[in-house]
């Protein structure tokens, strides 16, 4: 069983910058896709980002040059840091570790951009 726990959310203005923690129960990135996810309101939950096992690394178009995801194995945390921070980017934004049919997921942080 995986546990992760996600951390840094909060409310920010447009245009500002946070950086969202996830840590893991264990050493598992190195076999496990890391994602961040995030669901507005009424809305499904969409993939932001991810990074591969392997470091490749895959956005959501609309963060595409604003949101960086990165690992920190050493300290089995992954981060999304998410600069030039827009109105739409309002949601809960939730952290994911797949590997096969192994699905896991953080309870959720909420980011709130607004002025």
């Amino acid at each position: 069983q995986v546990q992760l726990v996600e951390s840094g959310g909060g409310l920010v203005q447009p245009g500002g910058s946070l950086r969202l923690s996830c840590a893991a129960s264990g050493s598992i990135f190195s076999l496990y896709t890391m994602g961040w996810y995030r669901q507005a309101p009424g809305k499904q939950r969409d993939l932001v980002a991810h990074i591969t096992s392997g470091g490749s690394t895959n956005y959501k178009d609309s963060v595409k040059g604003r949101f960086t995801i990165s690992s920190d194995n050493a300290k089995n945390t992954v981060y999304l840091q998410m600069d030039m921070l827009k109105p739409e980017d309002t949601a809960v934004y939730y952290c994911n570790a797949r590997r096969g049919i192994w699905d896991y997921w953080g309870q959720g942080t909420q980011v709130t951009v607004s002025s």
